[in-house]
Order: C-alpha cells, then structure tokens, then sequence
C-alpha cells in the first residue's frame, strides 16, 4: 500500500502534539477506572492470523480487474460469512489517475446488524501494482505480493471476525475490507484509497454511518511500531489515546508510543472528511519511514512477524471488549 504523502512534521506540528498528548488526560483517566471492571478477552491466536495473511498471498497480487483479485475478494467474502457475519458487497467502478477503469468491490462484514452505534475496522485488501521503491528499477513494474502492505491488516480482522462469531462483544461492529487503495501516484492525494473514499460517500444503507473507526495498515513487519498519526490525533484524540491504552494493558504499550510517527494520507482520511472519527494503526519508524519492505518485492509471507500480528490483534480485542 502506498502510504500516500508523507508529510514531516514541522515545529508547529510538534506544539499540536504536545498540546494534543496534554488533551489527552481526561480520556486516559476514563480508560483507567474502567479497568476496574473485570472483563473476559478472548486470546487472539497470531497462527490463525498468520495464515489468513499467507491464504491471501497465495492468490498472488489482489490488483484489480485481475483474476487473482476476484478469486481472493471472493474468499475475504466467504471467511466472513463463514463467521457469521452480515456480508454486504459494494461493487463500484472507479477510475484511476491513469484512465484505467477499475472494477472495485468494498467487502463488508457486520456483527450485531441491528444496533445504531457502529464501529468500522478497516484495512485495505488490495495490492500496489508496481514494486517502485525496489532497489532495482527492473521491478519498478511488477506488481507486489503485498504480505504486510494490505494483507496484514485483512489477516488480523479476520481473525477478530472468527472471535466475534464465537464470542458476540455486544457491539455493532462492521469489518471493512476497502479496495484499490493502492493504485495511486505520487503527488496526487486524490488518486488514493479510491475504494474508502466510495464507501465513505456511499453510505451501505439508509443513515449508516459508524460512530468511530479503526484502520489496519501494515500491522505485520518484523520490528514494528505504531507511534501516533497526525490525522488521527487531530480528528479523533480520544480514540486514539482508547486504543494506546488497551495497547497498555495487553502488555504492548511500548509498540503504541504516543508520539507522532507522522501525517499520513491513508484510507481513514476518507472518513475523517464525512466527520467520522478515525484513527490510522500504522507501522512507521521516525528517521526511517514505512516499513523496509514498503513497496517492494521483498513484501512477502518470509518478513511477515507473527509477534506483531499478536501485539496488534491483542490490543485490538482489549480495546472492543473494554
């Protein structure tokens, strides 16, 4: 997944984070005295996760109007419904910056279908068309397998979606496999996350529309952390700071420093623009940048971390069963 537009974070930037971590305590107070309810988590099993990732590797690049992308959103839309989840279909054609036509299909799980208040947990199950920050250029054309970058994020939800079905978290949940995220271009924040801006503009029914929402984007590499995102933060403060502090009390607050890693245009920029607030859970090291796999042809199934798989699944059951 192109992880869009990078933005470095100036000096003004960093005032906004100080004042947005000082903001930050009336929520994490709240987040601390309801841990004095005593709740049953399920145990997230990072092997089943890891296999959800391999399963969607082994079609090959999910690019759209290819056979391996119908053939893969096809086994998103049967594991889902094999979890008892409500499956729902948006199929769109969308256009790329390029012209092309692309057939897009948004694939949508929900739990609990009746209740009002929703949250969205989303990640992108396409892959990049091109290998082009590969060190060698002769790549620059080949399409990726895409391990961390889409398939990470759909392993880890389905996973939650197996729980959900075993162990209802009496919450309306609606799991969100968004498309043709990554066919887009450098400097052109339009020509990404095609698939959420659709879904975000196209409610699924009548007055849907999730109170909050999670994205996971690549949650897999080996060695990664997921500091705090400058659109989330901005939009949706108190979420943000939910989910670190579930983070903390399934023993991976390390993983989910606050401090800003950066400001990145992802698919949770589409919601935030409908006023939904939504937060990004993203691999970005300060210094480094995206993960060293980040569109390449090393984003295989061999530099997929099983630990980061856990620590990310984990958080995420400590944070819907709060």
């Amino acid at each position: 997944m192109k992880k869009k537009s990078m933005i470095v974070l100036t000096s003004a930037f960093v005032l906004l984070s100080a004042f947005s971590c000082g903001g930050g305590g009336k929520a994490t107070g709240t987040n601390e005295q309801s841990e004095k309810v005593v709740v049953n988590v399920p145990q997230f099993d990072a092997d089943s996760a890891y296999l959800y990732v391999k399963n969607q590797v082994d079609f090959g690049p999910r690019v759209p109007n290819t056979k391996e992308h119908v053939a893969c959103g096809n086994y998103l839309a049967g594991k889902l419904e094999a979890f008892g989840a409500k499956v729902t279909n948006q199929y769109a054609d969308l256009i790329a910056y390029d012209g092309t036509l692309l057939k897009a299909r948004n694939i949508i799980g929900s739990y609990k279908p009746e209740s009002k208040k929703r949250i969205a947990l989303f990640a992108h199950w396409d892959t990049r068309p091109w290998a082009d920050n590969d060190a060698d250029e002769k790549n620059h054309h080949t399409p990726i397998l895409g391990a961390n970058d889409g398939a990470s994020g759909v392993g880890v939800l389905l996973e939650a979606a197996r729980i959900f079905g075993q162990q209802n978290p009496e919450t309306g949940i609606d799991i969100l496999f968004v498309d043709s995220e990554d066919y887009g271009t450098e400097g052109d924040d339009t020509s990404w996350a095609l698939g959420a801006r659709y879904f975000a503009e196209n409610p699924i029914k009548p007055g849907y529309r999730p109170a909050e929402a999670i994205l996971l984007d690549m949650v897999g590499g080996k060695g990664a952390v997921f500091p705090a995102e400058y659109f989330s933060r901005q939009a949706a403060l108190g979420l943000d700071d939910a989910f670190r502090a579930a983070a903390a009390r399934a023993g991976h607050g390390d993983m989910f420093p606050r401090n800003y890693g950066g400001a990145v245009t992802d698919d949770h920029v589409e919601l935030i623009k409908q006023g939904i607030p939504a937060i990004d859970i993203i691999d970005y090291r300060v210094n480094e940048g995206f993960c060293p796999t980040w569109h390449t042809m090393a984003d295989n199934i061999d530099n997929i971390d099983k630990e980061s798989l856990r620590a990310v699944g984990e958080t995420l059951l400590h944070f819907i069963y709060r």
